[in-house]
C-alpha cells in the first residue's frame, strides 16, 4: 500500500484530480449533462497543460539557472497566448455546452487571464509541495542508507574488538588463577554468545544488556579484584521494558578497566547506572594509576561508542569525558526507546 501511495503517477494523478475538484468545486450542481462535463474537463485540461508547461520549460529558468526575471517574462508571454487560445476555444466550442459558462463576463481575455493564473498557482503550488515531499524522502534515504553503512562498518570493528579485550582478560585470570580457567572460559564463552547472538540486532531489551554489563564486570573482579576496589549500582523505574542497541554500554565499562587497573598500586573502579522515566544516565569513575603498566589497546572502542551514539540517538544523548588529575570520568545521558 505504501508502495502505491508513493508511486510518482498516482501523485501526477492525484494533483490532476485534486486541481479539477477545486476547480470546479463551486459549479458541480450545475453539471446537467454529460456533454457538458466533458466539455468541462477540455476546458481544465488546457489550463492544466500550461501549467505543466511552464513546470516543465519555465521553471527550470527560476530554479536551475536562477533567472527570475528571465522566469517572469516568459510566463507573462506563455499566459497571454493561453489566453488567446482559451477565448477563442471558449467561445466557439467549450462555453456552448458546458455548465461553466455563466455570464458574458466569461468570453473576455481577462477573464482567462484571471482562471489562468489562478490555476497555475493552485497546481504549481501542489507540484512543488509533492516534489519537495520527493526530495525529502530521497535525502533521508540516502543518509539512512550512509548511516547503515557506517553502523555495518562500525559493528564490523566492534565484534573483534570485544573479543580481543575478553580475551585478553581471560589470559590475564589463567596466569594468576590456573584451576579456575575452565569456569572462566565457560563465562566467557556465555558473553561471546551474546555478543554474536545480539551484536547485528537494532534493538536489544535494556534488561538483557544489562546481564551481559553485569557478567562482564564478574569477569574483570576475578581477575582484578584482589588489589581494586569495584563498585557497579544499578537503578531502574518500575518501568523495565526499555530498548537500546546492543553493545553501546559495554565500551565505556571495558575502559575503565582496561585503563584504571593497569598498574600494581591498588585502583578504582565505580560504575553507576540508573533509569528513570525513561532516561538513562551512566556514570563511570576509574582511577589513574602513577605508574601505568603498558596495555595493547585498539583504540577503537570509545571512539566507536561515541559515533554509533550520534547516528543511533541523534539529539538524544549527552556525552561528558572529563580527565582529572587522578581520575577519569565519563558520564551519558540519554533518551530510551
Amino acid at each position: 500500500m505504501r508502495k502505491i501511495l508513493e508511486n510518482k503517477w498516482l501523485q501526477e494523478f492525484a494533483i490532476l484530480v485534486f486541481s479539477f475538484v477545486l476547480f470546479t468545486l463551486n459549479d458541480w450542481i450545475l453539471i446537467l449533462s454529460w456533454k457538458g462535463f466533458w466539455m468541462g474537463i477540455v476546458y481544465f485540461l488546457l489550463l492544466y497543460g500550461h501549467a505543466q508547461i511552464n513546470r516543465f520549460f519555465l521553471l527550470p529558468i527560476l530554479l536551475k539557472k536562477h533567472q527570475p526575471l528571465t522566469y517572469i517574462l516568459f510566463s507573462i508571454v506563455l499566459i497571454l497566448v493561453f489566453s488567446v487560445i482559451l477565448h477563442e476555444v471558449a467561445i466557439e466550442v467549450i462555453y456552448k455546452n458546458c455548465f461553466l459558462y455563466k455570464t458574458s463576463m466569461q468570453k473576455t481575455y481577462h477573464f482567462q487571464l484571471g482562471t489562468l493564473v489562478g490555476t497555475l498557482i493552485c497546481i504549481l503550488g501542489s507540484i512543488q509541495l509533492i516534489e519537495h515531499y520527493r526530495d525529502q524522502k530521497k535525502k533521508t534515504n540516502k543518509e539512512l542508507l550512509y548511516n547503515q553503512i557506517q553502523l555495518n562498518a562500525l559493528k564490523g570493528q566492534l565484534n573483534p574488538h570485544f573479543l580481543f579485550n575478553t580475551f585478553n582478560t581471560l589470559y590475564g585470570i589463567s596466569l594468576q588463577y590456573p584451576e579456575r580457567t575452565s569456569d572462566m572460559i565457560m563465562r566467557v564463552s556465555q558473553l561471546l554468545r551474546y555478543q554474536v547472538e545480539n551484536s547485528q540486532k537494532e534493538y536489544v531489551s535494556l534488561e538483557d544488556e544489562i546481564d551481559f554489563i553485569s557478567s562482564y564486570i564478574e569477569l574483570e573482579k576475578e581477575r582484578v579484584g584482589y588489589r581494586c576496589e569495584i563498585e557497579f549500582d544499578y537503578k531502574t523505574d518500575a518501568d523495565s521494558n526499555y530498548m537500546i542497541a546492543p553493545m553501546l554500554l559495554i565500551p565505556f565499562v571495558e575502559n575503565t578497566f582496561k585503563h584504571g587497573t593497569c598498574a600494581i598500586e591498588n585502583c578504582f573502579v565505580k560504575i553507576n547506572l540508573s533509569v528513570n522515566n525513561g532516561k538513562l544516565r551512566l556514570e563511570t569513575l576509574n582511577s589513574i594509576p602513577e605508574k601505568k603498566r603498558k596495555i595493547v589497546s585498539t583504540k577503537i572502542g570509545l571512539s566507536n561508542a561515541t559515533e554509533r551514539l550520534r547516528i543511533l540517538y541523534p539529539k538524544k544523548h549527552n556525552l561528558e569525558i572529563q580527565q582529572e588529575a587522578k581520575q577519569y570520568r565519563v558520564l551519558l545521558e540519554m533518551d530510551l526507546l
